[in-house]
């Protein structure tokens, strides 16, 4: 039992990181299935990343260079993963009409111009939200960054259990994966995991940035089943990346005004 989900948590980290595993581990559809509950666990690593560099780095740099560090850290962690999916998002909507040509763009590996000013102003938002926590408290910083990539990433999973998987590509990286919807008892083992930050941490400002990041994924699992009738991996980084900048916004609006 523990083997089985030791393999799960590895395939997960295969998968959404570049951390390197040193022996190897068994793949299968079903083992890439399972791994979905364990996306908030690679939140916990890419989040402590973040928290992890932003805090050494504030030491011998301003915040906003420290800040940027623990940015690109996640990003070299993750292999820019999410935010990959973010720009051809943003391309095939911006430049697609009708669920053909959008699917068609989505494949493009090129990158367009909604893309690169959709990531742009996304990372320029992120960087700007923590910048003015930063002013306001570094250790709530810390805190809001750790829990800003675990609940972004529930989010993304939750969508596999509420949506439909409709890219149906051999070569598409998520297929696998999505290919069969998240089970009750995996969504719950993932909230599980996803509000222990919650417990330990005891600020009720978490919980309604868990409720409002929640909210805009709601808004973009329709919006993606309106245009393409349901979601691709793609969609899952857009939710992902998109929540977690909702998170930070909606935790500094709380802290500056209640």
């Amino acid at each position: 039992m523990i083997r089985k989900e030791l393999t799960y948590f590895l395939t997960a980290v295969m998968f959404f990181t570049r951390i390197p595993i040193p022996f190897k581990v068994p793949y299968s559809h079903e083992i890439m299935n399972k791994s979905q509950k364990y996306f908030p666990l690679i939140g916990y690593l890419v989040g402590g990343m973040a928290v992890l560099v932003y805090w050494v780095t504030s030491y011998l740099f301003s915040a906003d260079i420290a800040i940027v560090l623990s940015m690109v850290s996640t990003v070299l962690l993750t292999g820019a993963f999410h935010e990959d999916g973010f720009t051809d998002v943003c391309d095939s909507f911006g430049g697609g009409y009708g669920k053909e040509k959008i699917m068609t763009i989505m494949k493009d590996s090129r990158i367009g111009a909604y893309g690169v000013i959709g990531i742009v102003l996304l990372l320029l938002l992120k960087f700007l939200a923590l910048h003015n926590i930063a002013e306001l408290s570094t250790s709530f910083l810390l805190v809001v960054m750790l829990n800003g990539h675990i609940t972004s990433r529930f989010h993304a999973a939750t969508a596999i259990y509420t949506h439909r998987y409709v890219r149906d590509t051999d070569d598409s990286k998520s297929k696998p994966m999505a290919n069969q919807k998240l089970s009750y008892s995996s969504l719950l083992f993932s909230l599980i995991l996803a509000i222990v930050p919650y417990i330990l941490f005891d600020n009720w400002l978490f919980i309604i940035a868990f409720f409002v990041s929640y909210i805009g994924k709601i808004y973009l699992t329709m919006y993606f089943k309106k245009h393409i009738g349901g979601y691709t991996g793609d969609c899952l980084g857009t939710i992902q990346q998109v929540c977690e900048a909702l998170f930070y916004l909606t935790t500094l609006t709380l802290w500056k005004f209640l």
